[in-house]
């Protein structure tokens, strides 16, 4: 049970995005030409999202 107002490091940490997401997540920015996708600030999920996204349009550009 989550006490409102209170500080819970678990949860925080398991929100926020891991180090190898971030690192794998700059350089798929960077290599699609898109550095906007890339935010320090992003959620576990929404970095799993984006990579996931960007890993799909650097495999259709490279289809070409």
């Amino acid at each position: 049970m989550q006490v409102q107002g209170k500080y819970d490091a678990k949860v925080f940490l398991m929100e926020q995005m891991t180090r190898a997401q971030g690192l794998k997540l700059k350089r798929l920015s960077e290599e699609a030409y898109q550095p906007a996708q890339y935010d320090r600030d992003l959620s576990f999920t929404e970095a799993a999202h984006r990579i996931q996204v960007l890993e799909a349009e650097i495999e259709l550009a490279n289809s070409f």
